[in-house]
């Protein structure tokens, strides 16, 4: 019967295919003949069927197609998680998209100052705004807030300690760990209290001529409730200056608005630690804030100086795109717009009735959904606990909601399911998409009819 082996056509056979040939890079190309063949070569050697020349070209042709697709694509959150880590958390303002776009296309003063023609300082583009939201003597920023953790005990804690409450050591995604980045740093770690209990007696008893700062860490994910005990950052505050040290406080989702006023459980602000004495303060431009990824640094002149000046700063820097994006999106808290303009505090203040008209539209367009109470969520290590009213789309449940689902993210709208039933929350769709969403509906809901 002859080697099957030998019957492969060669690489210079397969890049004379029209799927090959219309790649402008030839490397590419032969990278996926390659790439087919060996497939080809498997095939055979697991006893398969002999494939033909035609089957392997299509081979490549797929294998082609999906070397050319957008990796990184849009998708509809339908989930009701406002700031969903794994979807991008935070959608941007319209204004952070066209200033972004807008000093990508070409040159910018991003570290020249067009007035006097010497080079100037990217540090000093979100400064003013930063400075003027949270009443700091200054501001910068990185590229996110682990590493404004990161930066802001290397330079300021090295070698020496820091003290924090056991109940904040936390792992917030990814594995992030506050013990491992103090370890990163060279920052010695002295914990203090007990898990559930930590009193401002503790830390005093703690700080010694070899303490660096007190460290209070927002514990984003999770809470502690019951016979709890925690210091308050305002007295954290008084006994740092009392003894001479520094407070760094990581509050986490960078909230510049009162959550009480959208029924939400308080969350820290950066102004109010300032306000409290604290020297470093540090939170995420993407979460609550509401912009592009960024680690925002506000305090006493002399710390953000001193962190400004250390080696790690370049490292982990903020690029021009984000420094626009965020420049615009705290442009919008400083002339009040933010509830109006930002998305995630538009889907926050979206009222019931309002989502309730839109539940009822696509149950309707989708046809035998109902529309039922619910939760939609905040997400991304902000109020954990909180939920917000809301009306969800529950798709008929006859059918196997995880393949409902799946059919649904292969049409780039991502639901929830919760009680055996897929469903749809308004709250994290953008209202132009929700005839979008009934109709990949309808279709995911049909296609498993087949």
């Amino acid at each position: 019967m002859g080697n099957p082996y030998r019957a492969l056509p060669s690489v210079d056979a397969l890049l004379a295919e029209p799927s090959l040939k219309r790649l402008n890079n030839r490397e590419l190309a032969a990278g996926i003949a390659r790439e087919a063949i060996e497939a080809a070569r498997l095939a055979i050697a697991d006893g398969g069927e002999q494939p033909s020349r035609a089957s392997i070209a299509a081979d490549a042709a797929r294998r082609a197609e999906r070397a050319l697709e957008a990796p990184l694509r849009p998708l509809i959150n339908a989930t009701g998680v406002i700031l969903h880590t794994n979807l991008g958390r935070a959608p941007l303002a319209e204004e952070a998209i066209e200033a972004m776009a807008g000093v990508s296309r070409g040159y910018s003063n991003l570290e020249y100052d067009a007035g006097t023609g010497r080079r100037g300082s990217r540090h000093d583009i979100l400064e003013p705004l930063l400075c003027r939201l949270t009443g700091a003597e200054a501001a910068m920023a990185v590229n996110n807030n682990a590493a404004a953790v990161l930066l802001a005990l290397s330079a300021l804690a090295a070698n020496r300690e820091v003290v924090i409450s056991r109940g904040q050591l936390v792992e917030i995604g990814g594995g992030f760990r506050v013990p491992d980045v103090m370890r990163q740093s060279r920052a010695r770690l002295v914990e203090v209290g007990t898990t559930n209990r930590t009193r401002a007696a503790d830390y005093a008893a703690a700080i010694t001529a070899k303490t660096a700062a007190l460290m209070r860490v927002h514990p984003s994910n999770f809470r502690i409730s019951g016979f709890a005990e925690s210091v308050e950052v305002g007295e954290m505050g008084a006994l740092a200056r009392g003894h001479g040290v520094l407070l760094i406080d990581d509050v986490g989702s960078g909230c510049l608005l009162d959550t009480a006023r959208y029924g939400l459980p308080p969350e820290p602000t950066p102004q109010a630690s300032i306000a409290a004495g604290a020297h470093v303060v540090l939170f995420s431009g993407d979460k609550l804030l509401g912009g592009p990824q960024g680690g925002l640094v506000a305090g006493a002149r002399g710390a953000i100086e001193r962190m400004r000046r250390h080696p790690l700063a370049r490292a982990v820097r903020l690029d021009k795109a984000s420094i626009a994006g965020l420049a615009a999106t705290l442009r919008l808290y400083a002339d009040g717009r933010a509830e109006e303009r930002v998305p995630v505090w538009r889907m926050i203040a979206m009222p019931l009735a309002e989502l309730e008209a839109r539940a009822r539209a696509i149950a309707s367009a989708i046809g035998g959904a109902e529309v039922r109470a619910g939760s939609s969520m905040i997400g991304g290590g902000s109020l954990p606990e909180a939920g917000l009213r809301a009306a969800l789309v529950a798709l008929p449940g006859a059918r196997a909601a995880s393949g409902v689902a799946a059919r649904l993210r292969a049409r780039g709208v991502v639901p929830r399911i919760e009680d055996g039933r897929v469903l749809i929350d308004p709250r994290t769709i953008a209202p132009g998409d929700d005839a979008r969403v009934a109709a990949a509906c309808r279709e995911a809901l049909g296609a498993g009819m087949g």
